[in-house]
């Protein structure tokens, strides 16, 4: 499976949750660079990334990430 393949809310996340991508990448302990790439579908973030973010804005893995039907 590509990288291009799954597409995510990470932005919206974020601005439900009104919060900067540093503030994101602080909580989940990565680099904002990395929040930057994930949200712009450059990099697919490790399951345990995943799940951090997921549990972090307390929705499903899910509903951060999807694979393009």
């Amino acid at each position: 499976m590509g990288q291009s393949e799954l597409r995510n809310t990470l932005k919206v996340q974020r601005a439900i949750k009104d919060i900067t991508q540093e503030e994101l990448a602080a909580a989940v302990g990565v680099t904002r660079k990395t929040i930057n790439t994930i949200e712009n579908g450059v990099y697919t973030p490790s399951t345990a990334l995943a799940l951090r973010l997921a549990r972090y804005f307390g929705v499903p893995v899910e509903e951060i990430f999807q694979l393009k039907q």
